[in-house]
């Protein structure tokens, strides 16, 4: 990152922020309640400020001269009568709400963990349940400095993960940017995107995409809330990565969701396209007869004890095509979210989306060799649809573009661009076409060094980085010092992206908006630049293989 050093900067120079990741059964302060098993560490911190909202009076604590709430309900419990159901406003309370420790993260697959190590180590496997409708917010004031707010959606596809991992902390973006980070966390797979509109009746009419509609609320209580936590209901920015990105792109598409955010961020991940409502229903069916259940008698869906609908979700056999995410339901979700064009709820609101180099590094994390004929047999099957003389062509291309990288990256780098690049590229083109707001491409090519290099510049890479986490990642990351430059450059961005709609700052480059003639790409590497179209050739001919 020579082009772009920042001498001077204090969060280039030392580790301000130092966190732990250890889970552990720990007390909070004399006199105050132990948290539960798997809790965040909070030795170094105090008892903050109070804030009101809607439902009453909450509580946080201090860290870092950072206001932390843990699990702020903002909806009400979805178990029994609500199972199923559009979320709920949360009953009120009297006095004082401590919001010391992490709430319910959502239900999911017993025993499903992230697919690389390094990410795993950050999971808290904090208790799941069905009282999962709440928010972890971090703001440095409870003023009225009507601060940007900055919403993260997590991964995990549309049916796990959680807001409550290590790398999701919000103090240090909240601190070094002087924003407003809200972290959500919200119904999955069955629980979230069962569809039963269609089978139930008038009382079920919305019970169907209750996942998204609960993200909706939590903008609701963005909008109705956040003042009084130093924040600005009209510059709210939604972020997310992987299915976090899929959320966004969601939520871009839907009536609800309008005027609610004012931009958004989707960071390798996208839903172009959703489950359409019949085949949706067909799963639906197939589930009640698993569990013996007539459709006039939905009611029991609400009855029946919690691990009952867990079991019947996981036991084989599986009921294919089963709450996997956003159903085209006609209402909650009109059409499909990107196809055939950037839907126009969202039409207004500037978009930033991209890609990391190697998406698929994290998964393993995978062998550091790939031999030739292995190689050339991805290519075909993967890339060239059988047509291994296209492999052969198609791999030569790489390799002259790439001489100076192993099978491994240069495959990784094949498959990323031919799949989450691609799609990044696809949505500003379509952002683009539709002409009302502007969106910035960026790629993300730094290569960490954990697991002896096997992963490069991987799939979650550039979270701890956006987040400006980089200690508590270092799992992730490793420990070199440069780390801190891209760390700081990043969350300015994204903050900046916040703040006005316009992710440029002082210490980098400036960032064009996307156009289809010169395709202007951030690079976030080693060294920060912009590039135009830099996967043209690559680009191109995969576009060619696959139209043979």
């Amino acid at each position: 990152m020579n082009k772009n050093k920042l001498p001077g900067n204090p969060f280039m120079t030392r580790r301000s922020f130092c966190e732990t990741g250890v889970a552990a059964l720990t007390g909070l302060m004399a006199g105050a309640t132990a948290l539960r098993a798997a809790a965040q560490e909070t030795r170094l911190s105090s008892p903050g400020g109070t804030a009101q909202t809607e439902s009453g009076r909450v509580r946080g604590l201090l860290r870092n001269g950072v206001h932390q709430f843990w699990g702020i309900p903002y909806g009400a419990p979805s178990g029994g009568v609500n199972r199923f159901m559009p979320p709920r406003k949360p009953a009120a309370w009297n006095g004082v709400r401590d919001c010391f420790q992490l709430g319910e993260r959502a239900l999911m697959q017993p025993g499903g963990s992230e697919p690389a190590a390094v990410v795993r180590a950050l999971n808290r496997n904090s208790p799941q349940g069905e009282d999962c409708l709440n928010v972890n917010l971090f703001t440095p004031g409870l003023d009225s400095a009507a601060r940007p707010v900055m919403v993260w959606l997590h991964g995990g596809g549309f049916s796990a993960g959680s807001g409550n991992y290590l790398l999701y902390n919000g103090t240090n973006l909240a601190k070094k940017e002087d924003v407003v980070v809200v972290v959500v966390n919200h119904r999955l797979n069955v629980h979230g995107f069962l569809h039963l509109a269609d089978i139930g009746g008038e009382k079920w009419a919305r019970s169907t995409n209750v996942g998204m509609q609960d993200q909706v609320a939590t903008l609701e209580w963005i909008r109705n809330n956040i003042e009084n936590f130093g924040g600005d209901p009209d510059r709210v920015t939604i972020f997310g990565q992987s299915g976090g990105g899929g959320k966004v792109t969601t939520l871009m598409a839907m009536p609800s969701a309008q005027g609610l955010f004012h931009r958004a961020v989707a960071q390798s991940g996208f839903a172009l396209r959703g489950t359409p409502s019949a085949d949706a229903s067909e799963a639906a069916e197939r589930f009640l007869a698993k569990l013996g259940i007539a459709f006039d008698d939905l009611e029991r869906l609400q009855e029946l004890p919690v691990q009952q609908i867990q079991d019947a979700i996981y036991s084989e056999p599986e009921v294919p095509g089963l709450g996997r995410g956003p159903v085209i339901d006609g209402t909650v979700i009109p059409g499909h979210q990107w196809d055939p064009a950037a839907p126009s709820w969202s039409a207004d609101v500037p978009f930033m989306v991209g890609s990391t180099e190697t998406e698929d590094g994290w998964i393993g994390p995978p062998p550091f060799e790939l031999p030739d004929d292995e190689m050339l047999d991805l290519f075909t099957t993967q890339l060239a649809h059988g047509n291994r003389d296209d492999a052969r062509e198609l791999l030569g291309l790489y390799r002259r573009i790439h001489p100076d990288k192993r099978n491994r990256m240069l495959w990784l780098t094949a498959e990323s661009d031919n799949a989450r690049r691609r799609t990044a590229q696809i949505l500003s083109q379509l952002k683009y076409e539709q002409g009302a707001a502007p969106s910035y491409l960026y790629f993300f090519d730094w290569y960490s060094p954990v697991h002896d290099n096997r992963m490069g510049s991987y799939h979650t890479l550039d979270i701890p980085f956006i987040f400006y986490n980089l200690d508590i990642a270092a799992s992730m990351t490793g420990a070199e010092h440069s780390r801190y430059e891209l760390g700081h450059v990043m969350s300015a961005a994204w903050a900046a992206f916040a703040r006005t709609g316009n992710p440029d700052h002082p210490d980098m480059p400036h960032w064009p908006a996307f156009n289809p003639e010169a395709y202007p790409t951030m690079m976030f590497g080693e060294e920060v630049r912009v590039a135009d179209d830099p996967n043209r050739e690559e680009r191109l001919a995969l576009a060619r293989s696959r139209r043979t």
